[in-house]
């Protein structure tokens, strides 16, 4: 085995599932909500970037921010239509709508797009870079820098600005944040519609690696889901954490063991987290 190709492959794998899982972080962190949709709207995200490239003939850099717009307008669509169980916090009901949602996306999909995979090609992704018996290509690195300029960002925004400091009164408690005048529909509007946005962006530049079909996923979910848990729900620092150490764990675990029981391994690993920090690695 090759330890320094497998601890690169980590970190591109970990820097990929950070960034799918931001969004989900910042919309429990800041509405208290899960979202089951979340693995469908990554997989109507690639479709909707491969078809605008390969159907509309525009550039793979035109087609992953229209794609991240597209979603954003879905976003504010699918809020609207839950906005009073938002504002209810009826968490039972939006689990359902949400995974009622995903699996209309996915019929839809299915339905638009058809069952077979298709290949949703980035020019970066055969463009490699090698050093010695180390290689990685272009879309790995476009990914990383994406994955930490997003999360940087983000940080900032919600950690030194106005707009931060509003969408964390509200997560801390809405009913007395609209006392002070604070607008909390327009806040989870404008917090899941980054969600889908950033599930977009994760989808434009993450997908390429793999054929994209209607029923994939359910796996993002699941490795969303472990992110999320282990960074500590609403910590987007802890999420950045995660992801990368999720990804190494995936890369060395495969390499040693068995592709085929990863996922099976990174729940163990959550649980042992959980056992010994219960508010996961980002809490304080």
């Amino acid at each position: 085995m090759n330890l320094a190709q497998q601890l690169i492959n980590g970190l591109v794998l970990g820097s990929g599932y950070a960034l799918i899982a931001i969004g989900w972080t910042v919309l429990l962190g800041a509405a208290r909500l899960v979202n089951f949709a979340h693995g469908q709207l990554y997989m109507l995200g690639a479709f909707i970037a491969w078809f605008i490239m390969f159907k509309l003939g525009l550039s793979y850099f035109l087609s992953v921010p229209l794609a991240m717009l597209a979603l954003g307008l879905m976003g504010v669509l699918l809020q609207a239509m839950m906005l009073r169980l938002v504002m209810q916090q009826n968490l039972t009901s939006l689990m359902i709508v949400t995974l009622g949602f995903g699996y209309v996306m996915q019929g839809g999909a299915a339905k638009i797009f058809g069952g077979d995979p298709e290949r949703f090609i980035s020019p970066l992704q055969n463009a490699t870079i090698r050093f010695g018996e180390i290689w990685f290509t272009w879309q790995d690195v476009l990914t990383l820098v994406g994955t930490l300029l997003l999360f940087g960002v983000l940080w900032l925004v919600l950690n030194r600005t106005r707009i931060g400091a509003v969408v964390r009164s509200v997560a801390e408690d809405p009913k007395l944040a609209q006392l002070f005048g604070i607008n909390a529909a327009l806040v989870y509007i404008g917090v899941f519609v980054f969600e889908c946005a950033a599930v977009g962006l994760g989808a434009g530049l993450v997908a390429p690696r793999t054929p994209i079909l209607a029923s994939m996923g359910f796996d993002e979910v699941i490795l969303t889901f472990v992110v999320v848990v282990l960074g500590g729900i609403g910590s987007v620092g802890g999420s950045l954490l995660a992801g990368f150490g999720l990804g190494m764990f995936t890369a060395l675990f495969g390499a040693l063991v068995s592709p085929a029981y990863t996922t099976a391994a990174a729940f163990l690993v959550l649980l042992t987290v959980l056992v010994l920090r219960p508010r996961g690695l980002g809490a304080k």
